[in-house]
């Protein structure tokens, strides 16, 4: 499966941004997928998970409340709603996915990854 995401921008402290994770192939309803970022400087970091049906959703705790991950697999799409952005949520976000019912936040869980799209939340 290969993996585009898109849908940063720069924003101001507060504001709300959706990121979409588009996916190829038709079997993309057998894959997890999950949101990591990385700020300048620093490690990668997991911000959530969905499974492939979209029942089960997990999230780090920076952003649980405020982010909101979906998915709908007619449209073979992965959505990542960020609210109430702050200027720590700064970082290049990607979109990763395996194949398999569910995923945890360890990025080797996740054989195929996008290429990045980069949010900016200013202060």
């Amino acid at each position: 499966v290969q993996l585009q995401a898109s849908g940063g921008g720069l924003v101001q402290a507060g504001c709300y941004l959706r990121l979409s994770c588009a996916a190829s192939g038709r079997t993309f309803s057998s894959y997890f997928v999950g949101w990591f970022r990385q700020a300048p400087g620093k490690e990668r970091e997991f911000v959530s998970t969905i499974s492939r049906s979209g029942g089960n959703t997990y999230y780090t705790d920076s952003v649980k409340g405020r982010f909101t991950i979906s998915r709908d697999n007619a449209k073979n799409t992965v959505y990542l709603q960020m609210n109430s952005l702050k200027p720590e949520d700064t970082a290049v976000y990607y979109c990763a996915a395996s194949w398999g019912d569910s995923g945890t936040h360890y990025y080797t869980d996740y054989k195929h990854w996008g290429q990045g799209t980069l949010v900016t939340v200013s202060s």
